[in-house]
């Protein structure tokens, strides 16, 4: 069915042609027509499946059907999408600027977020904007400046709304819920909908549309997935082993904690290998060069925390490693989700060692599938998990000094990262 079923206006089919959208998603199909009937939705599907232009080709669509505003006159604001990450928020406001562009009436997008200064965000409110895309830290910052006001919104979209709350974001979606008007259209859009989202959803939306899309054999990325034993301290030697292969031209690995992409990331540059860490603590103008960088396969190699793990849209990425495995089943298939996208195949390692093995176990189960383990050769792991423990090699509920010392930096990280926002 082509896009122009959904009963788009011209000026967006020839926008969504120029981004050589060739059909219309899966989700793409059953947000569209709802939106633009006004319903509120709540729509779960797969990363990578054009979530983004489900809800920007309706909401662009609207605000071009209203009446231009007056020359002078301060644009009131018709849109709010709120977003976890700074990276998630450009993205996302680079789309809704790339549809729009055919459209006769100008739609103003402004991007909004922490790390950087404000100033220049003030400015470019001055006269008002109809699309927000905004972190909600920055956003608050802004409305407590007088630079914004959202009373007069008619839509409200949450993008990646778990991951909202998962960054202790609730209290700052309770005090911009308080500012919103009560009769908007509210979206809700992400890859998985956890309790505490579900609760929020049924507080916020009016009778939604519910769409929700379980993967099968045939809407699944077609990603590979391997678990390569390895004992933990010969992980950067098997990383570089691979590395090696014409086929892994740009790598996203993925490490637990910021320390740990610093690590990794200058143990690869010592041979020659072109890689840079990615985490919360790096300036703004940093993460977006290294961004930049890798997309533009200046790098090979980009080692990142979870703050990588959602929204970042990376063209044909063939590669994803998980170099220490991600805490949930969750976080798991967001981070593989990077590769695979847009119809492309992609490959995801996990590296198993002894101590992790449990863990990996459990993230099967709770995805319902089984990876088989592989061993490289020169690479065997000597390590083994202690004979009859009930954990098979994790540790118990009692913490080491050194388990505590890692979960107090990766939720140190949490939290700047959050603050940041």
């Amino acid at each position: 069915m082509p896009f122009s079923s959904l009963n788009l206006f011209p000026a967006l089919l020839s926008a969504v042609a120029d981004r050589d959208y060739l059909a219309p998603t899966a989700i793409q199909l059953a947000a569209i027509p709802a939106i633009l009937q006004g319903r509120d939705v709540v729509a779960s599907a797969q990363t990578g499946s054009g979530k983004t232009a489900a809800f920007a080709l309706p909401l662009l669509q609207q605000i071009s059907a209203k009446p231009a505003v007056p020359r002078g006159a301060i644009r009131p604001t018709s849109a709010l999408v709120l977003v976890p990450t700074r990276e998630l928020a450009a993205q996302v406001g680079e789309t809704i600027v790339g549809l729009s562009a055919h459209l006769t009436r100008r739609v103003k997008v402004a991007v909004v977020f922490g790390g950087v200064s404000i100033n220049p965000q003030m400015m470019n409110l001055r006269g008002g904007t109809d699309i927000v895309v905004a972190t909600p830290g920055r956003l608050l910052d802004l409305i407590d400046h007088n630079a914004i006001s959202i009373s007069t919104l008619s839509t409200l979209v949450l993008d990646e709304a778990d991951r909202l709350l998962d960054l202790g974001f609730g209290d700052e979606l309770q005090r911009i819920l308080r500012l919103l008007p009560e009769t908007r259209q509210t979206l809700f859009f992400s890859a998985t909908f956890p309790p505490a989202i579900e609760k929020l959803a049924a507080t916020m939306l009016l009778a939604p549309l519910r769409i929700e899309f379980a993967q099968t054999t045939d809407t699944q990325p077609d990603i590979v997935q391997r678990a390569i034993e390895v004992d933990a301290t010969r992980r950067t030697q098997l990383l570089r082993h691979f590395l090696q292969n014409p086929q892994w031209s740009r790598v996203l690995v993925f490490v637990a904690t910021k320390h740990a992409a610093e690590i990794v990331a200058e143990k690869l540059r010592k041979y020659s290998i072109k890689a840079e860490p990615f985490h919360g603590e790096l300036s703004q103008g940093k993460r977006q060069q290294v961004l930049h960088d890798f997309k533009a396969k200046a790098l090979q190699v980009m080692v990142a925390t979870d703050v990588a793990a959602r929204g970042i849209d990376i063209t044909q990425l063939p590669v994803v490693v998980n170099f220490d495995l991600p805490r949930s089943a969750v976080d798991y298939t967001h981070r593989i989700g990077r590769t695979g996208r847009a119809g492309e195949p992609g490959l995801a390692v996990s590296f198993v060692s002894a101590s992790s093995e449990a863990h990996f176990r459990l993230i099967e189960k709770r995805q319902n599938f089984r990876v088989a383990r592989e061993q490289i050769v020169g690479f065997e792991p000597t390590e083994a998990a202690v004979p009859g423990d009930p954990n098979g090699g994790v540790k118990g509920l009692r913490l080491s000094k050194k388990d505590k010392l890692r979960e107090a930096a990766a939720l140190a990280e949490t939290a700047a990262l959050a603050a940041r926002r």
